[in-house]
């Protein structure tokens, strides 16, 4: 087993977890805190490509491996080639089994959008790795022997999926038995490279505890294990990519402006939360945030540091200020011209938007009725009459104008507001 490097590691990180409320379990804090304060910790995080990106959730536990990589540990991230040809289990039911050029595609996409946020040089660089690589030459005979008798079944049969599984109908060996292979991660990790701590969320509790209980059966080894909150919405149900709703990293599967829009909407009781799980902010910064937040939320400016703080770490700096840009310009704020026409196509689809052909242009009437901003034609001349009526940020003075190829921004679009707050989109096709 490979010794941890020598590098300085920052004493104040376990409390740090702790204020930001990153510790929903853990092995013996005080010998967590002893192996985290002495030396740089060599650590893993997995990730199964069980989709073609990672989600809200998956975000959690990238931006953990960056807080314990930037304390001076040392990050070993997995992407499960091997798990992600099965799943874990979920309550839901099976899940649907991807062929193996599908996974192996997939691998490649999540590691891109992991290797971002974690440093490859310097003494505690990190490394990517694939459970894939220490499972496809494994006989059958031998992981039974090696690794499935360390696991007594009534042990797995008390795992709280598998309960609920075989009360709601059952559940196959195949997802009956990922606790071994996830667990077998952890011991060969161990074995290699003297990796000595897992964490995950904290519905991977019981198969991160059992690759640790695998490391002191099979080695007589100590290995330490934490796991992050899940992160739910008002109602409970978690946002991820398995529950509706989901919340992909990938801009092509949710635009940046969505995803920036998610963040601006975070209800007023979960921003703390939020700010402190998924920012870099400073403990200071957060609390004089949240400060601001309770005496006027009315200003939002807790969900407007979210808001801009995700949505740079994840899709950069450049893409952060269109979105704002594009944002206030929106909402009257800003000029439609310098708009890039992909950031406003994707506002506009988040706000709705109908598609017109070129040659059969309606009136401003027609337009405002069509998108829903007026429920008739009067309400519509009512809106202009009285000065609420806005194309391109431009009050409309005319009823009856019906816009031209010069009207249009970013290539095809025009922009219908009414009064302050109600816009849709018109794609001219």
């Amino acid at each position: 087993m490979t010794e941890g490097t020598s590098v300085s590691v920052d004493p104040t990180l376990l409390d740090d977890l702790q204020w930001r409320g990153l510790l929903a379990h853990s092995t013996d804090l005080d010998v967590l805190r002893e192996a985290l304060t002495s030396s740089s910790v060599r650590f893993y995080v997995g990730f199964d490509p069980t989709a073609p990106s990672l989600h809200l959730g998956n975000l959690v536990q990238i931006l953990t491996a960056k807080r314990l990589q930037d304390a001076g540990h040392t990050p070993f991230a997995l992407v499960g080639g091997a798990t992600g040809m099965i799943g874990d289990p979920r309550d839901s039911g099976e899940r649907t089994l991807n062929d193996a050029d599908t996974v192996a595609e997939w691998v490649g996409r999540v590691r891109a959008q992991i290797e971002p946020f974690l440093s490859f040089e310097g003494e505690n660089a990190a490394t990517m790795v694939n459970n894939l690589d220490w499972t496809a030459g494994l006989s059958t005979i031998d992981f039974l022997r090696d690794i499935g008798k360390h696991f007594p079944v009534n042990r797995m049969l008390a795992r709280d999926t598998v309960k609920r599984r075989l009360e709601a109908g059952g559940i196959s060996y195949t997802e009956f038995s990922y606790v071994l292979l996830q667990s077998m991660d952890f011991l060969a990790l161990y074995r290699q490279h003297g990796v000595t701590l897992q964490f995950g969320g904290s519905d991977q509790w019981g198969n991160i505890t059992g690759g640790a209980e695998l490391i002191r059966r099979a080695e007589g080894g100590t290995a330490h294990a934490f796991a992050t909150p899940l992160i739910t919405k008002s109602d409970g149900t978690k946002y991820g990519k398995t529950e509706g709703g989901a919340l992909w990293l990938d801009p092509s599967m949710m635009s940046p402006y969505a995803f920036f829009q998610f963040w601006l909407n975070v209800e007023d009781a979960s921003v703390s939360e939020m700010l402190r799980i998924f920012t870099f902010l400073s403990r200071a910064e957060i609390e004089e945030i949240e400060a601001t937040h309770a005496e006027k939320p009315f200003l939002r400016a807790g969900q407007k540091a979210l808001a801009e703080h995700v949505t740079t770490l994840v899709h950069g700096a450049v893409e952060t200020a269109r979105i704002q840009a594009a944002s206030a310009a929106l909402f009257g704020g800003g000029d439609m011209a310098d708009l890039a026409g992909d950031t406003l196509g994707a506002a506009l689809g988040e706000a709705g938007a109908i598609t017109v052909s070129a040659g059969e242009m309606p009136s401003i009437v027609d337009l405002f009725v069509e998108t829903g901003l007026a429920a008739s034609k009067g309400e519509a001349r009512r809106a202009v009459k009285e000065g609420g009526a806005y194309l391109n940020n431009e009050r409309v003075r005319d009823a009856d104008f019906v816009p031209g190829p010069d009207d249009l921004v970013g290539g095809h679009w025009l922009v219908l507001r009414k009064g302050k707050k109600s816009f849709r989109g018109v794609e001219v096709s």
